[in-house]
């Protein structure tokens, strides 16, 4: 689907806003659901209905969803050899940490022989501060501007 779509499939294509989209698009074979049809933003509706299970098709797109983000959490922190931790930011996590403190994410992130053990002492957090981004930049640019007056 991701292929004849995109001509490629790409981890972004899964995990992203869109990507739940997409994901709801294999879930429900490119049949619209009645949460798909309240209007936007899609991925938010999606969220929410799966999140209150009024649309298993939107609870199972949301489940692959935070499968594939644990397992690619943990392919990013063994790239990174971040054995001092994993911090999950961005506006998606947050509003999904109920299905993220589930279990299956950190399974899928865990679920790496034979580096499972690196990963089981690996901790992870997800950053509940949505402008932490700004917040970080900001800090940064008052530095930059002290260091340079």
């Amino acid at each position: 689907m991701l292929r004849e779509l995109y001509g490629r499939a790409e981890v972004e294509h899964v995990l992203s806003g869109p990507g739940l989209i997409n994901l709801h698009r294999f879930t429900h074979d490119g049949v619209r659901c009645r949460a798909m049809t309240e209007g936007p933003p899609a991925a938010a509706v999606m969220a929410h209905a799966a999140l209150d299970a009024s649309c298993p098709g939107c609870a199972e797109a949301l489940d692959l969803f935070v499968s594939a983000y644990g397992a690619e959490a943990g392919n990013l922190a063994l790239r990174g050899g971040a054995t001092a931790g994993v911090f999950i930011g961005g506006g998606i996590a947050p509003k999904i940490l109920p299905l993220l403190q589930r279990g299956e994410f950190m399974a899928a992130f865990r679920g790496k022989p034979p580096m499972t053990e690196l990963l089981l002492r690996t901790p992870v957090k997800v950053i509940l501060n949505t402008d932490a981004g700004l917040v970080g930049a900001a800090v940064l640019a008052n530095e930059l501007l002290i260091n340079t007056s």
